[in-house]
């Protein structure tokens, strides 16, 4: 299948994208190659072949969830370098603090 760059300008627009026309061309492409990957995979038989979820025996091996207590708002704050009415104190986020 081949990628247009038109259909690349799309997809770009649709993630934001400012592509320069050989960036455009580059990814239609290596995108167009992807898709006649995916393509020569769909051609293959897999009627016999069982679905996957996980490639090993392993089943379930994380730990038991066990409710144990956590820290109290005291002992969290011991390490905290600055805080403010019981509460960490950290550079702004969304301002340029």
């Amino acid at each position: 299948m081949r990628l247009t760059t038109d259909q690349v300008q799309k997809v770009a627009k649709l993630g934001s994208l400012t592509l320069t026309i050989d960036e455009e061309q580059k990814f239609s492409e290596q995108l167009s190659k992807i898709l006649g990957y995916i393509e020569e995979l769909n051609a293959v038989n897999t009627d016999s072949v069982e679905p996957t979820f996980n490639v090993t025996d392993n089943v379930n091996v994380l730990r038991e969830d066990i409710d144990r207590p956590g820290l109290s708002q005291e002992e969290a704050l011991l390490s905290a370098s600055v805080k403010k009415d019981n509460f960490f104190v950290s550079k702004g986020v969304f301002k340029n603090e």
